[in-house]
C-alpha cells in the first residue's frame, strides 16, 4: 500500500514553542490514524447503523448526535443525527464497514487519505480552540468522547474529545497546514510542545 506524507510536514517543528518560560499549557500532534470513514443512515435506519458499528469497532456508541466514544486506538463519534465519524488505527476500516453496512442501512465513505487529524491537549486546550471555534468546550457542554461539526473561516472541522484535556480536529488535507499554522500561532501564548 501506498505511504501516506503528512500535509504538515513543512510545518512540523517538534520541541518547544512560544512562551513556554512558565511551562508547556499545549501539546500539539498529528495523530494519523489508519482510517477514517464517515457513515450515513438512511432515515429509519440510524439504530441498524449504530449496530455495524459496534459489530465492527466494538464500541458501543451512544444513540443519537454528538455522542461518542475513543479507546485510545479507535474512536467513533456522531456530528449529526444518523451521521458518524470512525477513525482507527488500523488501515482497511472501510472494507469492514463495507461488509456490514448495506446499501439498504446507508452510506460508508472513505475518508482515509482525504483528512488530517491533528490533537490538541493541555490544561488551556479549550481556551486555544475557543479561539476558533463558536463551541462550548467546557467539559458539562462538550463530554469526553462527544463530537462536534463545526468550520473555522472556510476550514470545515471535526472536533471529537478524547480526553478532559483533549481534542482531535479532522480536517480536510488541503487545509490542515494552514489550519495547523493558526493553532500553533493560538497557542504560543501559553506555550506549546509538538510532537
Amino acid at each position: 500500500m501506498v505511504e501516506r506524507q503528512s500535509p504538515l510536514e513543512p510545518e512540523f517543528h517538534i520541541g518547544s514553542h512560544g512562551n513556554f518560560e512558565h511551562g508547556v499549557e499545549i501539546i500539539l500532534t498529528e495523530t494519523g490514524p489508519g482510517s477514517i470513514v464517515q457513515l450515513a443512515a438512511w432515515p429509519g435506519e440510524e439504530k441498524k447503523l449504530i449496530a455495524a458499528i459496534r459489530t465492527v469497532t466494538g464500541l458501543a456508541l451512544p444513540d443519537g448526535a454528538g455522542g461518542g466514544l475513543s479507546d485510545g486506538m479507535k474512536s467513533v463519534f456522531g456530528f449529526a443525527p444518523g451521521k458518524f465519524t470512525v477513525a482507527d488505527e488500523a488501515e482497511g476500516l472501510a472494507g469492514a464497514f463495507a461488509k456490514a453496512v448495506t446499501p439498504a442501512i446507508g452510506t460508508v465513505t472513505d475518508l482515509s487519505h482525504g483528512r488530517t487529524a491533528i490533537r490538541i491537549a493541555g490544561p488551556k486546550a479549550e481556551w486555544v480552540l475557543a479561539k476558533f471555534f463558536a463551541i462550548d468546550f467546557a467539559l458539562p457542554a462538550f463530554p469526553v468522547g462527544a463530537g462536534r461539526s463545526t468550520a473555522h473561516h472556510d476550514v470545515f472541522a471535526q472536533i471529537q474529545r478524547t480526553g478532559s484535556d483533549q481534542f482531535d480536529i479532522y480536517v480536510f488535507r488541503s487545509f490542515a497546514r494552514s489550519f495547523w499554522k493558526a493553532l500553533c500561532h493560538a497557542s504560543e501564548e501559553v506555550g506549546y510542545e509538538v510532537q
